[in-house]
């Protein structure tokens, strides 16, 4: 049995991964400009240069010739060179992710912790003023931009990874919060409470045991927000990490390093929503 629900994950991701790929190439395809090389408005190239450059893209023109040669090329550990940045796009890759990954999982944490501070906090000492104030401040965050983020840590000087932590707060903390508000209303708790016993013992084996698979499901979920929040948060903030690398890669139609940026992206969202996915349901067997 969980053999077979792990291959139909394995299943599904990979057939996702490989939709996702060709719809990104079908859409940078159908973008305004593409098949247009800025060096063609180069007048001090001559007609033959001009033609080199074309041909140059010509095999870019039909997206499942395109994309079918791609994925052959990866099969042999070829992901392509960027035409933006004249280099290989692993090696390119392979200097940014960890700055977005760095960014990205601090700011998981940060959000993470912060959030479920404030919503535990509510959830035990329910006073009008503190549910109105975190109510007011998470608000106020859920209506900023992440780019908006971005510009005031750039012009404070503080780190990417806040900024993406204040993007992901208020998301994790009103879900949390009413969850643990729900919990804190079972039957079998409201025995324990009745019980006389402690509220760390409450905590960690009442509540935390029932609300952990949907807190599972919110990780995955966090996972996909935090790397939506990192590349205008990247691009704004002049962090060298793949957001800034999509962004440049945007501008310069550049088809082989989007694709691959596609797949990177679609293949983090779909490993972390099946890991919590299968985690969550791990743990409901367990406690069965």
């Amino acid at each position: 049995m969980w053999t077979q629900r792990l291959l139909r994950h394995l299943l599904t991701l990979l057939l996702t991964l490989l939709l996702g790929g060709l719809l990104g190439a079908t859409l940078v395809r159908l973008a305004p400009g593409f098949g247009v090389d800025e060096q063609e408005l180069n007048a001090r190239l001559s007609d033959q240069s001009i033609q080199a450059v074309r041909q140059a893209r010509a095999g870019e023109r039909n997206v499942m010739s395109f994309y079918l040669h791609y994925l052959a090329a990866i099969l042999r550990g070829d992901f392509g060179v960027s035409r933006s940045f004249g280099r290989p796009v692993a090696e390119l890759f392979s200097e940014r992710v960890r700055v977005t990954l760095c960014s990205v999982g601090l700011g998981l944490v940060g959000g993470w912790l912060s959030a479920f501070a404030l919503a535990l906090s509510g959830a035990l000492y329910r006073r009008w003023a503190y549910d109105l104030l975190t109510s007011l401040l998470t608000g106020l965050l859920l209506c900023l931009p992440s780019a908006v983020l971005a510009l005031v840590f750039l012009y404070l000087g503080g780190p990417s990874s806040l900024a993406i932590a204040l993007v992901v707060l208020p998301r994790i903390f009103r879900y949390s919060r009413n969850l643990l508000l729900q919990t804190y209303c079972l039957p079998h708790v409201l025995t324990a409470k009745a019980k006389g016993l402690g509220s760390v013992r409450i905590l960690l084996w009442h509540v935390l045991p029932s609300a952990a698979p949907s807190l599972l499901a919110l990780v995955g979920v966090s996972v996909s927000m935090a790397f939506g929040a990192a590349i205008p948060i990247e691009v704004l903030s002049d962090s060298p990490g793949i957001g800034q690398l999509a962004w440049q890669a945007a501008l310069g139609r550049d088809l082989p390093l989007l694709v691959n940026m596609t797949l990177f992206v679609t293949l983090v969202t779909l490993t972390a929503n099946s890991l919590s996915d299968l985690a969550g349901k791990a743990f409901l067997r367990h406690q069965a």
